[in-house]
């Protein structure tokens, strides 16, 4: 991520705000601007896990995803054996 910062100007619950400005006064949270920013970051990963579970439900039903999926798990079948220990010896 980039170190550029924007201020934004956004509408939180009034209870919301008081009760981040007393996690903030009590030292749970540095700021409420790092909280903030924290949950947004916490959320974004939500929404990225999501979408990237959606693409891999939509694979699972290309026939052509399945193909080269398994054709790849054949081809590195005996380096995954030799990294799990259970090569088998001549």
């Amino acid at each position: 991520m980039t170190n550029k910062t924007k201020n934004v100007t956004f509408s939180l619950p009034i209870d919301l705000m008081e009760k981040y400005k007393n996690y903030a006064k009590s030292n749970y949270i540095v700021s409420v601007n790092a909280a903030v920013k924290e949950a947004l970051e916490e959320y974004a990963v939500k929404i990225e896990k999501e979408q990237l579970r959606k693409e891999m439900m939509i694979a699972a039903q290309d026939p052509l995803f399945i193909q080269d999926l398994e054709e790849c798990m054949q081809a590195f079948e005996p380096s995954d054996r030799e990294a799990a220990g259970r090569q088998n010896k001549w």
